[in-house]
């Protein structure tokens, strides 16, 4: 079979309202993908940055995939999360992006965005926090559904991804 290498780190975050953020991350492919070493979703620590305002998590990412074709390339689905000073945690934003298909070391920034729900929500996030938040996760990455949504565009995540292919040529498999 041929096997997809995907090696790097989620560097940090920017442009959020707040400092005091976490990511949360996974991995999603489509049913031909197999994954034999590695795993497919983490978080990184919480990082209060006394400078700036970049976040950095510098969370490793290091998956070993396999596969029979190219349908349901993998891509990365990100939920950065703020932490208040009571330790209480609001969703900031949702994120996704493609891995990379060719190979090579690859520096990717990917928008989030989060919904902003009825006026009365936006009221409520301002003064006390919180807000809406998806019930269904897979809205990250499936694009029919998500048009539907209200949202406001967030920070970015910024990631540095190195991308190895092996056995493609041998199995027919053009990338």
């Amino acid at each position: 079979m041929a096997e997809v290498h995907v090696i790097g780190q989620l560097v940090g975050g920017s442009g959020f309202p707040e400092n005091r953020l976490f990511c949360k991350w996974g991995i999603h492919t489509g049913s031909a993908w197999r994954v034999l070493a590695g795993l497919r979703e983490g978080q990184t620590q919480v990082d209060l940055p006394q400078d700036g305002e970049f976040a950095y998590w510098a969370h490793p990412i290091d998956l070993h995939f396999s596969t029979k074709g190219l349908q349901g390339w993998p891509k990365i689905h990100l939920q950065v999360w703020h932490q208040d000073n009571f330790g209480r945690n609001e969703i900031y934003g949702y994120g996704f992006c493609h891995i990379p298909t060719s190979p090579g070391f690859h520096e990717i920034v990917c928008p989030t965005w989060c919904p902003t729900g009825s006026s009365d929500d936006q009221v409520t996030r301002m003064f006390i926090g919180g807000g809406p938040q998806l019930r269904n996760p897979d809205l990250i990455y499936s694009g029919a559904d998500r048009y539907h949504l209200k949202t406001m565009a967030m920070g970015s995540v910024h990631l540095r991804i190195g991308v190895i292919l092996r056995n493609f040529d041998k199995y027919g498999i053009e990338s």
